[in-house]
């Protein structure tokens, strides 16, 4: 009998907890039977809020499964979803704003037009009070007929003077409180250039969002092979780059090279951890670290180019291609950017970011599949060995105490 009422207490005590876990005032149940989906325009902020947070736990739970191609595009599409619903977000709340402003202009007028009635008023009685606060009190005396009219005048004199000093206060309310919704006013106009930024921003985000996924799929042809493939290259390549910089791969001295002087050829099409053709270049420090340095602060400006870094090429959104040094390029002009230095544009919107989140060399092609020491130094042809043989040749410059690789090549 013990056993069966301890039993049934805390069956009863499990269902309370269930009925308090899944109740709307806790909100916890409503969340979980939500699917992200984009919310239009005119929503409460609580509801853009928690939609938001719904589908950005669904796009991180679906963006660990790195190797999975429709995990990949799934990812994708939750966060362009997420996007849309914070584009509808801002334009809802611009929307809230310009009511505000408006009403504000109309009673900021009205206020205006109150002070402009009050201060002709007041200027008018302060001329009436000047001219009888000229009148001599003697004066007012003698021309009264007794001293009940005295007694009355003076009466009157001081109503006016308090009259006029209650009107002085109302003006002065007014004028604050005409200050007061100016300023708010101002501050609301300044929150607006904000959210209009905000929303400037998001839809180029979802510009972006959307290239991406269309890219990922042309890369790919909607193949999960090919996209493991993809995703094996690069681990691949960013493994044999870090034993290359680490003095892991295997070099021989060749000779000196010039300024100019061709010092290898990029490979056409696939080779080793890359699948098309491209050049892999980057400038490295002579003290044995391995830190790289952005290659444009090195290379000269005033080139002909193609940008191809962003969703795609000439369109504006990728990475910046700014050279500002002396350096000839490795490759002829025209020169094409396929990725820059650094935090680039793969790294922040396609799958490339999964697998590195920092850029270390830039890659490019050029007229033709010759390479160009960029200055003069000591030629090396070296290789790693990984999956595959990764061919590449460094060159060391002895003044600046830098090397620069050229990856991706036959010698």
């Amino acid at each position: 009998m013990k056993n069966n009422l301890f039993f049934r207490r805390q069956l009863a005590g499990l269902f309370l907890a269930i009925i308090f876990f899944l109740s709307p005032a806790w909100g916890f149940s409503s969340l979980l039977a939500l699917e992200c989906e984009p919310l239009p325009k005119g929503r409460s902020e609580k509801e853009y809020s928690d939609m938001i947070a719904v589908c950005e736990a669904a796009r991180d739970k679906a963006q660990k499964d790195l190797g999975d191609l429709q995990k990949a595009i799934e990812t994708m599409t939750l966060q362009e979803k997420t996007t849309r619903i914070k584009i509808n977000q801002a334009e809802t709340q611009i929307a809230v704003l310009e009511d505000e402003i408006a009403g504000l202009s109309a009673k900021i007028n009205r206020l205006n037009e109150s002070l402009d009635y009050v201060s002709k008023i007041f200027i008018a009685r302060i001329n009436l009070t000047y001219k009888m606060g000229l009148v001599n009190p003697m004066t007012m005396l003698f021309g009264s007929k007794n001293l009940s009219e005295f007694l009355a005048k003076s009466k009157y004199l001081r109503i006016i003077q308090l009259n006029d000093r209650k009107l002085l206060l109302s003006m002065e309310e007014t004028k604050v409180n005409y200050d007061e919704q100016k300023q708010t006013k101002e501050q609301l106009q300044a929150k607006l250039v904000v959210l209009k930024k905000q929303l400037d921003l998001q839809k180029a985000n979802l510009s972006s969002q959307i290239a991406s996924r269309k890219k990922l799929l042309e890369e790919t042809k909607g193949k999960q092979a090919i996209y493991e493939k993809l995703i094996a290259e690069a681990r691949a390549e960013l493994v044999a780059i870090t034993g290359i910089l680490s003095g892991e791969g295997n070099e021989k001295k060749i000779r000196n090279v010039s300024e100019g002087e061709r010092i290898a050829s990029v490979i056409s099409g696939a080779s080793c951890n890359s699948s098309g053709t491209h050049l892999h270049f980057m400038v490295v420090k002579g003290d044995g670290t391995g830190n790289t340095e952005n290659p444009f602060s090195f290379l000269r400006g005033g080139i002909d180019y193609l940008n191809c870094s962003g969703s795609a090429c000439g369109s504006g959104d990728g990475d910046a291609f700014n050279p500002g040094g002396g350096w000839n390029w490795p490759m002829n002009p025209k020169i094409i950017l396929n990725q820059g230095y650094g935090n680039t544009w793969a790294t922040q919107h396609t799958w490339v970011g999964k697998i590195y989140k920092f850029h270390n060399g830039i890659d490019v092609e050029g007229a033709n599949t010759e390479v160009k020491a960029v200055k003069a130094g000591e030629l090396y042809w070296g290789s790693f060995v990984g999956g595959c043989t990764l061919q590449y040749v460094r060159v060391k410059h002895n003044e600046d105490n830098l090397n620069t690789y050229y990856l991706h090549v036959n010698y």
